[in-house]
């Protein structure tokens, strides 16, 4: 109710803005009177028909709360896979038993593993579940899979954001993201999607294109920059990234931009020149916005499992990750991968990938996460 009323008083407040500009003169002839009353309601048309659009995509994206109930299914679809695989390994754990010891202890230890949670965050979640059960002295198998809810949950690392709320401080303007990830894990894609998310929450977002490898980087990434309706700073194949990352900044604050999204190079000879590449990207744009960038996010394939291990440990070794945004999670049953990283990186999850539609990158929730994974 609360929210519909502030919607009214924008409404009310823009008509009478409207309203002011065309009739609050004096000495109107009656033609000037009509030709005004024509551009008025046409202004108040366009108005209203833009205000429509702004509401409907801001409803898709669940911006008025929590997850809309198609997120909420386009999530429960996009885990399907995983949540089957982490339940069929620990169904043959538990079959025919009636308490937790510690047999089922060893093929929970096994269904985890397999799942692509990890070694490390799989004993940390079996020595928790021996706690309980020494602590409780019974536990039976109806209890465990609430436990394991619990203690997965408690593993996963979101930062401070809420439930659907985009995780920027947009106190800071702009607010400056360099986006890092090898290449074909859907870095320009998350890139496109994030901003085409901004956009429907009235921000003002300027991309730029410092992928200057890759031949077709900065083509896609234009592609998503029309599609979002968002401004992009590109330059010439094989210019320096660092001189792409410049001018978006300085375009950014001349036009007093809410984000920046800047790409970067998905590979190079080796980590060193990726460490140089990173470094100086960041020096560079340090030279206009101190503090600049306010987030490093990774983007990681989660179809990949183990792999995406590997690429979280080099990027986070060549630079400082602060955020994480994992995708293709609707094509793999390796979504455990999510967890684990989340918790050995101690690197919080940001984004999700769970489909191809724009609003299928969504802003990740461990309890929503975790209840997919067990409803």
């Amino acid at each position: 109710m609360m929210f519909f009323c502030f919607i009214l008083s924008v409404i009310f407040s823009k008509v009478r803005k409207i309203l002011a500009e065309f009739f609050l003169y004096e000495n109107h002839e009656e033609n000037s009177v009509r030709k005004n009353c024509v551009a008025c309601s046409d202004m108040l048309r366009r108005y209203f028909v833009s205000l429509a659009v702004k509401i409907a995509v801001m409803a898709l994206f669940g911006l008025f709360g929590s997850k809309s109930k198609e997120e909420k299914q386009s999530l429960d679809a996009g885990l399907e896979k995983t949540k089957r695989s982490i339940f069929d390994k620990l169904s043959r754990a538990v079959v025919g038993k009636s308490k937790v010891d510690d047999e089922v202890l060893d093929g929970i230890e096994e269904a985890l593993i397999a799942s692509d949670i990890g070694v490390q965050t799989t004993l940390r979640i079996i020595e928790r579940l021996e706690e309980r059960v020494a602590r409780d002295k019974f536990m039976n198998i109806d209890e465990l899979n609430s436990i394991l809810r619990e203690e997965i949950e408690g593993l996963l690392d979101t930062g401070s954001q809420g439930a659907g709320e985009l995780p920027f401080d947009f106190t800071v303007k702009p607010y400056v993201v360099m986006v890092v990830g090898v290449n074909g894990v859907g870095k320009t894609t998350t890139i496109g999607k994030l901003a085409a998310r901004l956009k429907a929450s009235d921000k003002k977002v300027i991309l730029g294109a410092a992928d200057t490898f890759r031949a077709a980087a900065v083509d896609q990434l234009t592609i998503w920059s029309e599609r979002a309706g968002v401004e992009i700073v590109k330059q010439q194949m094989g210019s320096d990234p660092a001189s792409v990352a410049y001018d978006t900044l300085s375009r950014a604050i001349a036009q007093n931009a809410d984000v920046v999204l800047i790409d970067t190079a998905g590979r190079l000879h080796n980590k060193v020149n990726l460490m140089n590449e990173l470094t100086k990207i960041r020096n560079v744009m340090k030279k206009l916005i101190p503090d600049a960038p306010h987030d490093v996010l990774l983007v990681l394939d989660g179809s990949t499992g183990q792999n995406a291990y590997q690429q979280a440990k080099e990027f986070t070794k060549a630079t400082d990750v602060t955020s994480l945004a994992v995708t293709k999670l609707d094509g793999t049953a390796k979504g455990g991968v999510v967890i684990g990283i989340s918790d050995q990186f101690k690197i919080p999850v940001k984004f999700i990938g769970v489909g191809e539609k724009i609003e299928d990158l969504q802003v990740f929730n461990k309890k929503e996460f975790v209840e997919s994974l067990f409803r």
